[in-house]
């Protein structure tokens, strides 16, 4: 996988938003240990988020 496919996908996983270059979390899923990424205004909200490949949901 490139470098470029990988920035694609870092987009906040509550809200959609490119994270590139701003302060966001990035952590496995507690279920399948995929990539999530989520920015810091849905952690700081505790918006609830969906792993895209499993289907888990956590705050």
């Amino acid at each position: 996988m490139s470098t470029t496919d990988e920035q694609d996908r870092r987009s906040c996983v509550s809200c959609g938003i490119n994270i590139a270059g701003t302060n966001a979390a990035a952590f496995k899923c507690p279920d399948c240990g995929t990539r999530v990424f989520r920015c810091a205004k849905c952690r700081k909200q505790s918006n609830l988020y969906e792993c895209p490949d499993c289907g888990f949901t956590g705050p």
